[in-house]
């Protein structure tokens, strides 16, 4: 949870009889409002900042500090309006409103206030972003099955770069959350089409004997990219803001795009006779083509309809474990992002593992063996008390899932012709998927409700039983 908190000082203070404004009276030694900045610092905030109006030189003059950032109300029409001109610069995601006059409230208040805010408000700038993934996912399949899919992902990577590096920009102007708001959904529904194409390009370039190790290798180092990622945006963002942070995300598209230049073009192979019926149909309509063979396929049906169960039953966990951390064991921001780097771990072991494991085990075994320990994991988490512990059993539920997803794809790509490949992927993920906003509210609202044990036991209750029903279904014969 980052926080930042709104000081309202503008008031003059009639009732006083004086000209000294009102937040500048002493009380023990320190003005009112000398108080408060006080209270407000011990809760360790992004940043602070206070509105003022009346004697407002005075007031800045009296107060300046590198960590405050002093909002001018011209004219004082009421609280609301007070908060309304702090608003263009935050950045958080929670906002504690405090009074420049209340010298007295005491820090443990405050602190226990924040406890009580629920984890389901982090999810809502995710929950946008992953539904206009899901709508993109309507006409990803079609264009990566009709267009040149070399051109489609590098013109999605541009695209990205161009929309990412206009955040920085309108920042270094004046700070808009709500560019956010349009932004990042918009290049959330673009990498949901960068993905679906992604996918369907590499049976063609590993060739059908090594999918499941080339997913491994490539899920591995998008993996490692994952942790490498937040441990750099911390650090830029220290330096910088999260302005220069978005930025960096911004460039990286741009090396994206740079190796899709050194890698090899291809073509989607088309149908015998035109099957595919090119030209025929538009979204829902090609969604519904892709569909369509994953009924038709028993062991891609059984696959399908269960990970739609797992995504509803997990979608949340991340910001489930945070608010443990938080909320439950009392950890600092350091120490979340340690057992968060930890677990990544996990993901980059398992997708390493993914192919030996099927080799051996067959895939039947290997995925329903994932996902009831998976199911254990999650459940785990709910009783482990012990920051160690945490990190470990979160490190084994991504190796779990990154385990079975890998498997879940490569025999996607194997049973799947290779002009259908893209509406396919599409139809999945858009089933796969469109279950996860709602789980994870659901989630997220249950852990700060009735708790966060019984919440992943609930959960990881749903991944174990989804296992067992695995093994009375085609999947467990399947290879």
């Amino acid at each position: 949870m980052s926080l930042e908190i709104v000081i309202l000082a503008a008031g003059q203070g009639t009732r006083m009889r004086s000209a000294l404004p009102k937040v500048l009276h002493p009380v023990a030694g320190n003005s009112m409002l000398g108080h408060v900045i006080h209270s407000a610092r011990q809760l360790d905030p992004q940043r602070i900042h206070v509105v003022i109006g009346h004697g407002a030189d005075v007031v800045r003059e009296r107060l300046a500090a590198d960590d405050l950032n002093f909002v001018l109300q011209d004219k004082q029409l009421g609280t609301g309006h007070a908060t309304a001109q702090a608003v263009p610069f935050i950045t958080a995601d929670t906002v504690l409103i405090l009074y420049g006059d209340v010298p007295l409230i005491e820090v443990e208040t405050l602190q226990r206030l924040l406890k009580h805010v629920v984890p389901g408000q982090m999810g809502l700038l995710t929950g946008v972003a992953g539904a206009a993934a899901i709508g993109a996912g309507v006409l990803a399949g079609s264009l990566a099955d009709r267009l040149d899919r070399w051109a489609l992902m590098l013109g999605c990577d541009l695209a990205r770069l161009v929309l990412y590096g206009l955040i920085p920009l309108a920042w270094a102007v004046h700070p808009q959350v709500w560019l956010l708001y349009v932004i990042l959904p918009v290049c959330a529904a673009i990498g949901m089409v960068f993905e679906v194409t992604y996918v369907t390009v590499i049976p063609a370039l590993a060739g059908g004997d090594r999918i499941t190790e080339a997913n491994g290798l490539l899920y591995a180092s998008a993996a490692g990219a994952g942790i490498a990622g937040p441990l750099l945006a911390g650090l830029v963002s220290g330096a910088f803001g999260p302005a220069g942070a978005v930025a960096v995300d911004a460039a990286s598209f741009a090396v994206s795009a740079a190796g899709l230049l050194l890698v090899r073009r291809w073509r989607p192979a088309r149908a015998p006779g035109g099957a595919d019926g090119a030209g025929a149909g538009r979204g829902w309509h090609e969604l519904l083509a892709g569909a369509r063979f994953l009924w038709r396929q028993p062991v891609l049906r059984a696959l399908t309809v269960m990970l739609a169960i797992f995504i509803f039953a997990t979608y949340g966990l991340t910001d489930v474990l945070i608010y443990y951390l938080k909320h439950d064991l009392g950890q600092p921001d350091g120490v979340v992002g340690l057992v968060l780097g930890a677990a990544a771990v996990g993901t980059v072991g398992g997708a390493l593992a993914v192919a030996p494991l099927r080799r051996r085990l067959g895939f039947g075994r290997c995925w329903i063996g994932s996902l009831v320990l998976a199911g254990l994991a999650v459940g785990g988490l709910g009783v482990s008390g012990l920051v160690p512990a945490v990190a470990a059993l979160a490190a084994c539920y991504l190796a779990c899932v990154s385990v079975a997803g890998i498997c879940s794809m490569s025999l996607r790509q194997q049973l799947t012709p290779d002009y259908l490949l893209g509406r396919v992927t599409a139809a999945f993920w858009t089933i796969h998927y469109a279950p996860g906003p709602v789980g994870a509210a659901l989630l997220t609202w249950t852990a700060g409700h009735a708790g966060v044990t019984a919440t992943c036991l609930a959960s990881g209750a749903v991944c174990v039983l989804l296992g067992l029903a695995a093994v009375a279904s085609p999947v467990r014969s399947a290879a």
